[in-house]
C-alpha cells in the first residue's frame, strides 16, 4: 500500500511539472538604456521606439541611438507579452512586437534564437561602448550577438539603419494602445 501511494505521488508531481510548462521569458532594461530621469521604463521605451521606428531618419548616421531603439525594443517584446502589467493592453501588440524583434534581428544580424535578455545586454553594451568612441568595445560587444566574423558589419548596419515596416507598424501599435488605455484610465499595477 505503501509504495503504491509513493508511487501515485510521482506520478502527480511529474504530471504537474508537465502542466506547468516552461516560464514566460523576462528581461530587464539596464540604465544606459533607459531615458534619466524616466521612472516606468516600459512607458518610455513604447514611446521611444514608436517615434524612432517611425522616423527612421532620426537614427540614421548614430549607431549608438539605433542599438539603444533595439534594446529597447528586445524589452518591449518581452515586458509586454509577459508582463502583468500590460495584461489588458491591445492583445495584438505583443505578436506585432515579436514579429518587429525578428525583423530587426535579421536586419542587424543579430542571432535568431538569442534569449532576449543576452540581446539587451549586448546592445546596450554596444550603445555605451559607442558613446565613448570606444570602437574596439563596440566590436567586443555585438561579437556576442551576431554570428562570427560579423560584428564589423553588424554596427555599419547600425549607422545606417534601414527602414523597418514590421518594427515601425509595431511600435506604433503599442504607443495607440498605451494612449487609449491612458484615456481609459487602466494603467493598473495588479501583480
Amino acid at each position: 500500500m505503501r509504495r503504491a501511494r509513493a508511487a501515485a505521488l510521482a506520478l502527480l508531481l511529474a504530471l504537474g511539472a508537465c502542466a506547468a510548462g516552461p516560464l514566460p521569458e523576462q528581461a530587464s532594461l539596464p540604465p544606459v538604456l533607459q531615458n534619466d530621469g524616466v521612472t516606468d521604463p516600459a512607458r518610455s521605451a513604447i514611446l521611444s521606439t514608436a517615434h524612432v521606428f517611425n522616423r527612421p531618419a532620426t537614427l540614421a548616421g548614430n549607431p549608438a541611438e539605433a542599438a539603444t531603439a533595439l534594446g529597447r525594443l528586445e524589452f518591449l517584446a518581452v515586458e509586454l507579452a509577459a508582463g502583468p502589467r500590460w495584461r489588458d493592453l491591445d492583445p495584438l501588440v505583443a505578436p506585432l512586437l515579436a514579429r518587429g524583434r525578428e525583423e530587426a534581428r535579421a536586419a542587424i544580424g543579430i542571432r535568431p534564437g538569442l534569449p532576449a535578455q543576452a540581446a539587451i545586454d549586448g546592445l546596450a553594451a554596444t550603445a555605451f561602448a559607442l558613446r565613448r568612441n570606444d570602437a574596439a568595445a563596440a566590436r567586443q560587444a555585438m561579437a556576442g550577438i551576431t554570428a562570427p566574423g560579423s560584428e564589423s558589419a553588424a554596427l555599419a548596419r547600425l549607422a545606417a539603419l534601414p527602414p523597418l515596416p514590421r518594427t515601425a507598424e509595431a511600435t506604433a501599435r503599442a504607443q495607440a494602445a498605451l494612449t487609449r488605455r491612458d484615456q481609459q484610465g487602466n494603467d493598473r499595477f495588479d501583480f
